[in-house]
This record gives C-alpha cells, sequence and structure tokens, in this order.
C-alpha cells in the first residue's frame, strides 16, 4: 500500500526558505517518478518538480528553476523539496505525488500520478 505524508509547510516572509519533507511507504524507487505540486485558492494544481528516482533525472517548473530542488533519499524513504528566495506568488498548499514513470522525457503532468499526500500549507507573505 502507497502512503505518503507531507511536512515542513509554514509561514514566511519573502526571500525566506522551507524544506518540505514527504515520508512514503510502498514507493517503488527503482521505477517510480516522484512530485511535488502545488494548489493556490481557485487555481488549478501545478507540477513544481519531479524527479525519476530510478535515472535521477528530474525536471522543474520555470516559475520556481534555480530556487527550488526536489531531493530523493531513497534509503529513509523520504523526498524534500527545499524552496529558496520564496516569494507570494510561491504561496498554496504542496502535495507529494509517486507512481509508475509513464514517461522520463518531460515533467509528469498531474494525471500521470494515482498515489497523493495530504498536502502542507505554504504561506510566503510581502
Amino acid at each position: 500500500q502507497v502512503q505518503l505524508t507531507e511536512s515542513g509547510g509554514g509561514s514566511v516572509q519573502a526571500g525566506g526558505s522551507l524544506r518540505l519533507s514527504c515520508t512514503t511507504e510502498g514507493v517503488f524507487y527503482s521505477s517510480w517518478c516522484m512530485g511535488w505540486f502545488r494548489q493556490a485558492p481557485g487555481k488549478e494544481r501545478e507540477g513544481v518538480a519531479s524527479i525519476y528516482v530510478g535515472g535521477r533525472t528530474t525536471y522543474y517548473a520555470d516559475s520556481v528553476k534555480g530556487r527550488f530542488t526536489i531531493i530523493q533519499d531513497s534509503p529513509n524513504k523520504m523526498l524534500y523539496l527545499q524552496m529558496n528566495n520564496l516569494v507570494p506568488g510561491d504561496t498554496g498548499r504542496y502535495f507529494c505525488a509517486a507512481d509508475f514513470c509513464r514517461t522520463t522525457a518531460s515533467m509528469p503532468g498531474a494525471s500521470d500520478y494515482n498515489y497523493w499526500g495530504q498536502g502542507t500549507q505554504v504561506t510566503v507573505s510581502s
């Protein structure tokens, strides 16, 4: 059974940093993709970053490139999202997702994942 649990969200001022964590159970790290998504009120869920665990291939949304880093710790069954230089536009609920990789040529979309955590809230104030 796959279980994902996010933590590490909070409220920070613009320019600050947060590190989100996702504990995982039942993920086949050698052949699965994992990703971080976020959703702001009234907006669609958008992909932030993803990693093909077996090949260490990573993708980032243009809006977070150079600021966010997705980190996978397979031995400890953890996935992280290091977020630096946060801006108010980063505000939203952040979700961890996982599933068998259907593509490694581009960042998987939300429809490519069947397993999701409950999310953790990130609020960035100006």
